[in-house]
């Protein structure tokens, strides 16, 4: 049934995350090499997923639109119906044909880029995997840090016994890199603001990478010691810029590469911090 159901409905199935709205219900589902699997089912019906403030669209055309998500705000549906309401159900239920292409933390706030039907969001996805999609962030973390620069390079992997916490692990981790650069130093209140350019997209990295060297984002529940964590209301990252070209829909990003007209896309959103 996992693998009929979409078909029956006349839904596109491809590798990556994507949020389907039919009827009164989306799905979400995920495409690995072994097939299609089904991960959940939610309810549409309430009518607060309809609302989708304006300002928070930051850019809209026929191929992809981004939106700006709050802090505390699923990207996609979580387990239960009470994690129902998200940016993706919220965006799908006004524009149907928008499917996810990557995801923030809930804790996060920033840009997410969503592509308009099956081909631009594998497109879009396959930029991701090729690394030629550039994401910044800036936070604000524990510590006054004494460089102007730098770089973590700490390989990641799942904290199993405590999901979804993650951990650095040298011997079974995935390379993990993040460039980090010092914006401003507060000594008074003891912090540094920091822009951050994550190289892999790991899980919770750039966290569980400011938390490894001393430097806990403030806010962060997670991986910051009670005091930092309870030093401001919200967590202080925020994904500020996402820059990249224009996919040519069905092409992968090595066949797309310096095609004519290929468009620079370049979106940005201040941080409310």
């Amino acid at each position: 049934m996992d693998a009929w159901w979409p078909r029956r409905r006349g839904l596109s199935c491809q590798r990556g995350i994507g949020v389907y709205r039919f009827l009164s219900a989306a799905l979400t589902v995920a495409w690995s090499k072994n097939g299609l699997v089904m991960l959940r089912c939610v309810n549409l019906n309430p009518p607060l997923l309809a609302h989708l403030d304006n300002d928070l669209l930051v850019h809209l055309d026929r191929d992809l639109l981004v939106v700006d998500k709050p802090a505390g705000w699923l990207t996609v549906p979580g387990r239960g119906a009470d994690k129902a309401d998200c940016l993706a159900a919220r965006v799908v239920a006004i524009w149907p044909d928008a499917l996810v292409v990557h995801r923030l933390d809930m804790a996060t706030s920033g840009l997410v880029l969503f592509g308009r039907g099956a081909g631009m969001q594998r497109a879009l996805s396959m930029a991701f995997e090729a690394r030629s999609v550039h994401k910044r962030y800036v936070a604000v973390v524990a510590g006054c840090m004494t460089q102007a620069c730098g770089e973590i390079d700490l390989p990641l992997s799942a904290d199993w016994p405590n999901r979804p916490r993650q951990i650095v692990d040298p011997l079974d981790g995935k390379p993990s890199l993040t460039h980090w650069r010092v914006l401003a130093r507060d000594h008074q209140a003891g912090t540094t603001r920091l822009q951050l350019t994550p190289v892999t997209g790991r899980t919770h990295q750039l966290r569980v990478h400011l938390a490894a060297i001393g430097h806990p984002i403030l806010g962060d529940a997670l991986y910051a010691p009670a005091d930092w964590a309870a030093a401001a209301p919200r967590l202080l990252l925020h994904a500020e810029v996402l820059a990249l070209q224009r996919p040519a829909a069905g092409l992968s990003a090595d066949q797309a590469t310096g095609l004519p007209g290929r468009q620079a896309l370049h979106f940005e959103s201040a941080a409310a911090f």
